[in-house]
């Protein structure tokens, strides 16, 4: 989706659900497509994560389309709806797709509890609605609950969750001797509270020596200036800091980190996936950001994901980013030609332990509590050297460090979902 257009919805701000519809002309005689609500920021302080999350679901869609959709035909239409980051907002959007028709729901980039909402709502008007049901695609909210203790049939996560990535930066601090006295600073809901738990369980189990010196939640979203929160960090003396901010919240606190000359090592979920990340660092030149994904800009040996970027990028004119973004829409089609049908329950049986040979590799939905195993990639925003990091990104002399690479069984954990099946 252009700037322009987001201008535009932002400019309809009156409703309590914004939408619009990717739309086009059903021919006669031709199916229904069958319609996928996209619900997240599209507005506000996170609104260009929302738009880097929409132009992927938007590109996979539109190529799903241009080689005869699904079923042999049927076309995917997007609805959009803007979250504006809001549990009650989304809950509203949520009935407005239903209300349009929408029999699938893509999300993730609003937040844990936003998102857990949403899957509430969705189960809640699945009970009382049986044959009008939506499942919820959640490409990028990784609370461990929602494949959990909290988890729901009707769920499905696509991005591996907070236990799995802070493992495998775990075991990669393991080989840093360097790292010795920690502060944990996160945004205060449910996810930044979940980041800073299996960082002080999980880095401590694997470095005992470690030194947790303090720790530190703040609002999320409503930061404007990180120099108090910085000031705590130094008065610990610190030399890391593992942080689970994410958009405004992580670029501005690398910039504060910058203006007081104050050199951290930091650890966080998916920093540089986040548009302005690596901007930051290289316009703070201190520090040293480690971030975990199923795959970064610059990989070596990833010839299927470069070739889906460059198409990307000549289609939209942006940089890709998320392969398990763009490919949440790819399992919903598998799934429907698996199942034979575009009716939500049978396309969540088709889901469960579904194989899909991503540009990533075989990734599997794992049946038992709808948690995609996908591989995880340590690495470092770090300055081009030529050898480990050769392209800059975002127009700058930074790039990513592959540091270590872990598989998705490598990384999967036990769950605590029991499960009620229709």
């Amino acid at each position: 989706m252009q700037t322009t257009l987001l201008a535009r919805l932002a400019a309809l701000a009156a409703p309590a659900a914004l939408s619009f519809a990717l739309s086009f002309s059903t021919p006669a005689g031709a199916q229904e497509p069958f319609k996928i609500a996209y619900i997240d920021p599209l507005t506000g302080p996170f609104a260009s994560v929302g738009e880097l999350m929409l132009t992927h679901t938007q590109y996979a869609v539109e190529d799903i389309n241009a080689k005869g959709g699904v079923l042999k035909g049927q076309r995917l239409q997007l609805l959009l709806f803007d979250s504006r980051l809001s549990a009650q907002e989304s809950q509203s959007a949520l009935q407005a797709a239903i209300d349009q028709g929408a029999r699938a729901i893509v999300t993730g980039g609003s937040g844990s509890s936003v998102v857990t909402a949403l899957v509430q709502a969705a189960a809640r008007h699945n009970q009382r609605n049986p044959g009008k049901e939506v499942i919820v695609l959640n490409h990028s909210s990784i609370d461990p609950d929602l494949t959990g203790k909290t988890c729901n049939f009707w769920h499905f996560q696509f991005e591996a969750n907070t236990a799995m990535k802070m493992k495998a930066i775990a075991n990669y601090m393991k080989k840093q001797p360097d790292i010795s006295r920690v502060y944990l600073l996160n945004q205060d809901y449910a996810h930044g509270r979940q980041w800073a738990h299996y960082g002080r369980e999980m880095v401590g189990l694997a470095r005992p020596d470690i030194q947790f010196v303090g720790e530190t939640m703040h609002p999320l979203g409503r930061v404007k200036d990180f120099a108090p929160y910085l000031a705590r960090v130094k008065s610990s003396a610190a030399d890391t800091v593992i942080t689970g901010n994410w958009g405004q919240d992580l670029v501005l606190l690398l910039k504060a980190a910058g203006d007081a000359g104050y050199h951290l090592r930091y650890f966080n979920h998916s920093a540089g996936a986040m548009p302005g990340t690596v901007l930051a660092v290289s316009q703070a030149r201190l520090g040293q950001l480690t971030w975990v994904a199923e795959w970064h800009p610059g990989q070596a040996e990833t010839p299927r994901v470069d070739a889906l970027a460059r198409a990307y990028k000549a289609k939209t004119g942006k940089d890709f980013l998320a392969p398990r973004i763009e490919m949440t829409p790819r399992f919903l089609a598998a799934a429907i030609d698996k199942a034979q049908s575009t009716d939500p329950l049978k396309i969540a049986r088709a889901l469960e332990d579904l194989t899909l040979d991503s540009v990533i590799g075989p990734v599997r939905m794992r049946g038992e509590d709808h948690q995609l195993l996908l591989p995880q990639v340590v690495n470092t925003i770090a300055p081009v050297d030529g050898k480990a990091v050769k392209a800059g990104w975002e127009g700058t002399n930074y790039g990513f460090r592959t540091d270590m690479a872990y598989t998705g069984n490598e990384l999967a954990q036990g769950t605590q979902c029991k499960m009620a099946r229709p």
